[in-house]
């Protein structure tokens, strides 16, 4: 079934080679631009393809091979490049059966993540602001760009609440694992009897939306201006700069007071707006499929408690895969990739089972 559906892959990828070079599809910029991105889509798993069957052709030529009079010296080479090559079918095996997952549509988007302190009063706010400094610094890592598009201080320097915009190719791939609930476990800075004070701040991470992904009409929505303010309700200020927008069917409501003018944060509400509203969209189409299909690792919510950041013990526990890492001050320095990597192979696991291609 496997070789079938790459077969039938690999055709595809051939035909839009044809069509792309048709004079008609090159006047057409929409049908250009359609299959140009299809063919780019299916570009990894057809070359894999392409080279899992020219490897496949030089095993079994080797197996013909060896069933012929040899001497002992060409019988070995023969023997070890049979092994070779059936390691390297295995190896190209397994990655064909993940790049015949269905791919989740939002992967290479960009994103925009909102952190909230919650339960712990100042420490959950200073640890949102410590989780949004590690998703900077991972994100710097990997050449993407940061942007904040609204935040509420506290009097400690931490985040009640911040709200970023994450720019770069996969994006959304890499950090759709974060939705969630997490914990931290340390003595609060505000603690003078030394004792370990448990505290959560809550992460959702949303793809960014195009307006003819999510079409918001005029009618539907209400602006709201206010001047702007700080840490402590101070007035940063006095012009009406900072924009409220509030969907009138949803109730659904986005903020942006960190623009350089009105307009310029008008713009940045609606982006939040529509990734918001999406998301809810997104939400219940996954709840449609909730029970024994519903993915463990998947993208969460903010009610669900994903994982925990213990100081005391230098330890960072994600409990959707069991993963434990001692070293708690390297992930909160933006070192994130062996986490993201073991949610991606525990979420490649469970689609390759439910798609039958374990």
């Amino acid at each position: 079934m496997m070789l079938d559906r790459l077969q039938a892959l690999a055709d595809r990828y051939e035909k839009l080679s044809e069509l792309l070079c048709d004079p008609d599809v090159a006047s057409d910029t929409k049908k250009l631009r359609d299959y140009s991105k299809e063919q780019s889509d299916l570009q990894e798993p057809y070359n894999a393809y392409m080279e899992y069957k020219e490897t496949l052709t030089q095993y079994e030529d080797a197996k013909v091979l060896q069933g012929e009079k040899l001497d002992d010296e060409m019988r070995e080479m023969v023997k070890m490049e049979i092994e070779e090559l059936g390691e390297k079918l295995e190896e190209l095996e397994e990655r064909v059966r993940v790049l015949l997952l269905p791919k989740d549509p939002n992967d290479d988007k960009n994103v925009i993540v909102e952190v909230r302190g919650a339960a712990g009063g100042d420490e959950a706010a200073l640890f949102a602001s410590d989780l949004y400094r590690m998703y900077n610094r991972f994100a710097d890592s990997q050449g993407w760009r940061v942007e904040v598009l609204d935040a509420s201080e506290n009097d400690l320097g931490g985040y009640k609440e911040i709200i970023f915009m994450i720019s770069g190719k996969g994006a959304y791939s890499k950090l759709k694992y974060e939705s969630g609930a997490h914990r931290v476990q340390r003595i609060p800075v505000t603690e003078s009897g030394g004792r370990i004070h448990t505290s959560t701040s809550t992460v959702a991470v949303m793809p960014e939306v195009e307006e003819v992904e999510i079409e918001i009409h005029d009618k539907d929505i209400r602006v709201d201006t206010f001047c702007s303010s700080g840490a402590g309700g101070q007035s940063v200020n006095t012009t009406k700069s900072a924009v409220r927008v509030t969907h009138i069917p949803t109730g659904i409501m986005a903020t942006c007071q960190d623009g350089k003018s009105q307009n310029d944060n008008k713009a940045k509400a609606l982006q939040v707006l529509r990734a918001r509203i999406y998301d809810i969209h997104r939400q219940e189409e996954e709840a449609k499929y909730a029970g024994e299909r519903k993915s463990k690792v998947g993208t969460g919510d903010r009610s669900e408690r994903i994982r925990t950041y213990n100081f005391p013990q230098s330890r960072v526990t994600d409990h959707r895969i069991g993963l434990t890492l001692h070293k708690l001050d390297t992930v909160m320095s933006g070192e994130m990739n062996e986490i993201i990597n073991a949610l991606t192979v525990a979420e490649q696991a469970e689609l390759l089972e439910r798609e039958n291609l374990a």
